[in-house]
């Protein structure tokens, strides 16, 4: 039995909360340049400029890539040999995103009450995601997420008689309701399976896999290939004024369901599809 004081925890995650909303991901920045490389029309190379010349100035200076630092998604691998000592798991997670939050100025932008509103002023609470896996670890990965992109994301709960037709058309018609508002090029997750709420984190953990490690089972990879192509096909483009990139990644993940049912959601990210992990 290994034991972590939950001030590390505290300590990782206020790193995190700063790193993941300054520094976008390697593969994410390929997959962007990779996409301008192809771009033809003069307004969407001019956009795809835009949107590098803005992350790379974000890592030099070391300000956030986007003014909506968004709501901390902190998810959390706990190995089941970790006793965690020295408080409270939910406390530690929160003061660490108040600290990266306020130490690191970035916008606050959590309501206390969903309809009476009211700002908790520190970007508490975070988004918990808790797993419990083998070993003695502790990984932490910081996902702040935007409400631009998550304002697009559906759920549907598809009947098994829909098939793979059915799923391709919901997301489909997903992405195309969205157009220009989650500020594309966009990466879509999407989760299948589960249940309701299952299919939902399966849709938002797809956010999490680089976009340069496809879905190890090769029916999905093609599936994923797929609908990008397809959503690329739409021409919604770049900030939504046209061109071959509406997209820059289509992740899937799936579980197994009821007999009955076929959930399956979409969780629409930005271009500024930001994360950061530490392990302890």
């Amino acid at each position: 039995m290994r034991e972590v004081n939950v001030n590390l925890i505290t300590d990782a995650v206020e790193r995190l909360c700063t790193a993941a909303n300054t520094h976008l991901p390697a593969d994410v920045k390929q997959a962007i340049e990779s996409c301008r490389a192809r771009e033809d029309g003069m307004l969407a190379c001019g956009v795809l400029d835009g949107i590098i010349e803005n992350y790379k100035l974000a890592d030099t200076k070391h300000l956030p890539i986007c003014q909506d630092t968004g709501v901390a998604c902190v998810f959390l691998e706990l190995g089941q040999d970790v006793h965690l000592v020295g408080g409270d798991l939910r406390t530690a997670v929160d003061e660490g995103v108040r600290r990266g939050y306020t130490n690191g100025y970035l916008r606050k932008s959590v309501v206390a009450d969903p309809i009476r509103r009211g700002n908790t002023g520190d970007n508490t609470p975070a988004m918990l995601y808790l797993d419990i896996v083998p070993g003695d670890a502790v990984k932490i990965t910081v996902a702040p997420k935007g409400f631009g992109s998550e304002n697009m994301s559906a759920i549907r709960m598809l009947k098994p008689s829909a098939g793979l037709q059915g799923i391709m058309d919901f997301i489909l018609e997903t992405v195309e309701t969205a157009g220009p508002n989650p500020c594309p090029p966009i990466v879509v997750g999407v989760g299948i399976g589960g249940t309701f709420d299952k299919a939902a984190l399966l849709a938002k953990q797809a956010l999490l896999r680089p976009l340069d490690v496809p879905n190890p089972d090769p029916y999905y990879a093609d599936l994923e290939q797929n609908l990008l192509n397809k959503i690329n096909a739409l021409g919604i483009g770049p900030q939504g004024f046209g061109g071959k990139t509406t997209a820059i990644g289509v992740n899937i993940e799936t579980m197994p369901t009821h007999i009955a049912g076929m959930p399956c959601a979409v969780n629409i990210n930005c271009h500024v599809t930001r994360h950061a992990t530490e392990v302890l």
